[in-house]
């Protein structure tokens, strides 16, 4: 069987992702669509909107074959980890090809461009080392590398899914047998849109209609409505929990948060005694030099109590955690299992506390947002429901 990979975090997951499912199967010829799907935490320092076995559930409904987590420890980072993670999970599965939705809507040849940024590695790294810090993001220096050394690849689209799929080229062409890359234009409403007068509206749309109580039925597919008349998170639900970890932290055990640099503790707890809501935190801690993206995966790893040393020990121990799977699905896992370099798991014991420690305790914080939100670990199995 051939399998077609996608890279998602479904937050919520909605009528677009499912085109995106449809496009995948259809451009890839593919047998299976395997997704990739952060947990409970996301990439852009975010708490999902429902839990993982929620949004898996969705999308196991709506097209696609096989679900597995990308671990907290990739999930829960810059495009460049992000893209290694799950490319990783893919390649480990053996998919032939990996579809993306792009905000690009011009001809960009994804696949060539990963190809030259290996070749030609050395030079670039050597050129952005050279660029002075003068505040600028990462996807904003490397489009300045881009510029002076090939031009002819700059584009004027530095929308988010443009620079996660420069991010997925170029870690897929470090394999000795890369994936074939389908990106896929994004239809209707763009990634930060907040119309929903169609029903093609974008996951952020979704979200400030759910905080405005605004109808948002004719935009999902019936599993995820049911899963958000449940319980639905936001940033919000942690700030009282958040606070407290600033405020009875010393600024010596701050420091050791992972990404903790250049006296971000010292702003983080002086604006933890004053603001009175997430929102109102942020805004004080924003500044031109750090973006509100950076920010919010470093309260993330405040909340959470990520030290460096735990990202480190996360890292050491790759494993694929299998969320769900249709009858389709579970077939391709069952002849994957036999090539895969990576242990396949279709549950957490306690053998298993210790190794993935890191998500274990992720998900037990998450679960303290909301009362209706069931055990995220033990006991828990993957998924199974019949093809659609």
């Amino acid at each position: 069987m051939r399998a077609c990979g996608v890279i998602v975090e479904y937050n919520p997951f909605h009528n677009g992702h499912r085109y995106h499912v449809q496009q995948a199967r259809q451009k890839s010829k593919s047998d299976v669509i395997i997704a990739v799907m952060s947990g409970n935490f996301l990439q852009r320092g975010e708490p999902a909107i429902t839990d993982k076995w929620q949004r898996a559930k969705a999308a196991l409904a709506n097209g696609v074959d096989l679900v597995v987590e990308l671990p907290i420890e990739w999930a829960l980072q810059p495009a460049d980890y992000f893209a290694k993670g799950s490319v990783a999970i893919l390649q480990a599965l053996g998919c032939e090809s990996l579809c993306f939705g792009t905000d690009n809507h011009s001809t960009f040849d994804y696949q060539n461009y990963g190809e030259i940024m290996i070749v030609e590695e050395e030079r670039i790294n050597t050129l952005f080392q050279s660029l002075k810090n003068d505040n600028q993001t990462y996807a904003e220096k490397m489009q300045r590398v881009m510029a002076q050394l090939f031009p002819e690849w700059v584009t004027k689209t530095v929308q988010p899914n443009h620079i996660l799929g420069l991010s997925y080229s170029r870690e897929n062409a470090k394999y000795e047998h890369p994936m074939n890359l389908f990106p896929i234009n994004r239809i209707s409403q763009g990634y930060h849109s907040q119309s929903l007068e169609t029903t093609i509206a974008s996951a952020t749309a979704i979200r400030q209609g759910l905080e405005k109580k605004q109808a948002i039925s004719h935009t999902v597919p019936q599993e995820t409505l049911d899963g958000l008349a449940s319980y639905h998170i936001f940033w919000e639900s942690f700030w009282p929990l958040l606070k407290y970890e600033l405020l009875v932290r010393s600024l010596s055990d701050l420091k050791k948060i992972y990404q903790m640099s250049e006296g971000l503790e010292h702003r983080l707890k002086k604006s933890a005694k004053t603001a009175n809501s997430f929102d109102e935190f942020l805004a004080q801690i924003k500044s031109k030099r750090y973006t509100q993206t950076r920010l919010q995966r470093l309260c993330c790893y405040v909340l959470l109590g990520i030290t460096v040393e735990m990202m480190d020990n996360a890292w050491e121990h790759p494993s694929i955690q299998v969320l769900g799977f249709t009858e389709q699905g579970k077939e391709y896992l069952r002849q994957a299992k036999e090539r895969c370099p990576l242990p396949i798991l279709s549950k957490i014991g306690k053998k298993e506390e210790q190794q993935f420690g890191l998500k274990i305790r992720a998900d037990q914080i998450y679960r303290l947002a909301n009362s209706k939100i069931q055990e995220q670990n033990f006991g828990r199995y993957p998924i199974q429901i019949k093809n659609p």
